[in-house]
């Protein structure tokens, strides 16, 4: 898939973590080396499930392969990286001979009784697993709605300032910037679902300062308040 990739490992002595850490480090480099860039590659940790039967681990076969019919992609069922093609052919990086043979042990019964499986519906606990992996991108949807609401609001508020934000990170004793620093965090508490420590992250100040200024601690002055009334009447988050 463009953004993900579905992986069915048999685990053995090495544990599942180590098998990851290694497969991410790999691509990782190859990525970086490939598009000359540097830095992570993967947002998330993985998410693994447990597959303990013979009749889940042939109906996550079926899932994998039929992900890319899913999300309607051009190839459907013949996606470029999919395994599916393996199993009705030559295997050249998949081991699909286990998974056959629960067919049958006669490779053309086996390949023709595969293809048929891929037609039926999903178990309950494939459903499950497709329905938690919409729910984890609804929930990448609203992150992303976030990042950009905190982006058009900073946006606001350096325009109202006429300061960049990177002038006021950190702690000083300039009284201007000071306010503005209070603008910040007033202002994305109000308008974004930002936690606090990532506030005094973002303002390289500490978690108390967010804590005190949100407490009401500091009272506002005239520069804080005019300022907090032109930036209401711009926010359209």
């Amino acid at each position: 898939m463009d953004n993900h990739a579905h992986l069915l490992i048999e685990v053995d002595d090495i544990p599942l973590s180590k098998i990851m850490q290694g497969i991410q480090q790999v691509f990782t480099q190859h990525y970086n080396w490939k598009n000359s860039t540097t830095g992570h590659v993967f947002e998330q940790r993985y998410k693994s499930f447990l597959c303990d039967r013979d009749t889940y681990l042939l109906s996550l076969i079926r899932y994998i392969h039929q992900n890319p019919v899913r999300s309607k992609l051009t190839d459907g069922i013949n996606y470029q990286w999919s395994s599916h093609q393996e199993y009705i052919g030559n295997p050249g990086l998949a081991d699909v001979n286990f998974s056959l043979s629960l067919f049958s042990h006669h490779k053309n019964k086996a390949v023709k009784r595969y293809l048929t499986f891929m037609d039926e519906m999903e178990t309950k606990e494939v459903k499950a697993m497709i329905k938690e992996e919409e729910i984890t991108k609804v929930a990448k949807n609203i992150e992303e709605r976030h990042k950009m609401a905190k982006a058009v609001l900073i946006k606001i508020i350096e325009e109202v300032t006429e300061i960049k934000m990177d002038k006021i990170k950190g702690n000083t004793k300039n009284k201007r910037i000071s306010d503005i620093r209070k603008l910040y965090i007033k202002n994305l508490k109000k308008y974004t679902d930002t936690p606090n420590k990532e506030i005094a992250d973002l303002l390289e100040i500490g978690s108390s300062t967010v804590t005190n200024v949100l407490s009401g601690r500091y009272k506002e002055n005239d520069f804080m308040i005019k300022s907090s009334m032109e930036i209401d009447k711009n926010v359209k988050l």
